[in-house]
């Protein structure tokens, strides 16, 4: 399905929705905070786009603050679509874009479920949305957080272990997949540090560790670590807790590319320590980009790695 817009208007597009189910046009603007570089959806004006596709987030906080957005940014009439899989919110988007206000026409194809629809004049439920999704400070964790961050509302339990055998790190570093800042913090405790980039693809947080490690040492990056970064050279060190989930789908290569990425970013005699859950199959890699590998502890199903370059 496309919306098919004159050259001269403005159309949004959210993540990437597969193009045989609802192709926007080719200069529609990226709106995801997944895809470094995007347009934050939140900054485009009220009724600004004259329409958008969206593949819709899992996460039903996330997802109903990322519609409730869409909607907003939307002219009055603006048509939309807003697809989703259907084990990812997909049977769920028709009734919540009806508590909104949206009349939609609702398709199914290829195991995803398509609202069709235009923006209504009046909007309804869309502030509960976007306050129940939007930033927030965790008092649990100590730490700004947002839905659709990784483990947004929890400490991850192998960030947790892994934070608890670093030992105490010297140089300079990056923190692979930073999320909100947690591991960031076990970093630098240690004095020796004398820089640490902080990487992730979420927009979100990126935004979040940026006001959870106030320190002049860090500095932070959205990027996708998948993709070559000239400024990540020489490192005495890298940690991360390698993401094994692309969309929330079960992806290996994605913390293969991770470990790559870290062979490439350390200098001769740096360290990467990595967690990692105990069934993903890493070890070969390791040794193949690595001088020296150590399990460092196995434990409560995960794996905590120093892999010397």
């Amino acid at each position: 399905m496309t919306l098919h817009t004159e050259s001269t208007q403005s159309t949004g597009v959210y993540g990437l929705p597969p193009a045989e189910l609802a192709a926007p046009p080719a200069n529609a603007i990226q709106l995801s905070p997944l895809r470094p570089g995007a347009t934050a959806l939140e900054t485009l004006g009220e009724a600004s786009l004259d329409a958008l596709t969206m593949l819709a987030p899992p996460g039903t906080l996330e997802r109903r603050h990322a519609m409730a957005l869409a909607l907003k940014a939307l002219k009055p009439g603006a048509p939309f679509a807003v697809l989703a899989p259907n084990d990812k919110g997909g049977t769920r988007i028709a009734k919540e874009l009806k508590a909104f206000g949206c009349v939609t026409s609702d398709t199914a194809k290829r195991h995803h479920r398509i609202c069709i629809g235009m923006r209504p004049a009046v909007l309804t439920g869309v502030d509960d949305a976007l306050a129940d999704g939007g930033p927030r400070f965790v008092e649990a964790l100590g730490l700004w957080s947002q839905p659709g961050i990784f483990s947004w509302d929890r400490i991850d339990p192998g960030s947790e272990m892994l934070a608890q055998h670093l030992p105490a790190l010297s140089g300079r570093g990056a923190d692979f997949g930073c999320g909100l800042g947690y591991l960031a913090h076990a970093v630098l405790a240690s004095t020796g540090v004398q820089a640490l980039s902080l990487v992730d693809i979420d927009r979100r947080a990126i935004e979040a560790a940026k006001r959870n490690v106030a320190d002049p040492r860090v500095t932070l990056r959205w990027a996708d670590l998948r993709e070559a970064d000239e400024s990540l050279k020489a490192l005495n060190f890298v940690v991360m807790n390698a993401p094994f989930h692309d969309g929330g789908a079960e992806d290996r290569s994605l913390g293969q590319s991770f470990i790559a990425r870290a062979a490439e970013a350390l200098r001769v005699g740096g360290a990467a320590w990595i967690v990692a859950n105990r069934h993903l199959p890493y070890e070969a890699m390791l040794k193949a980009k690595f001088k020296r590998v150590t399990t460092v502890i196995s434990q409560d199903g995960y794996k905590v790695f120093e892999a010397v370059r």
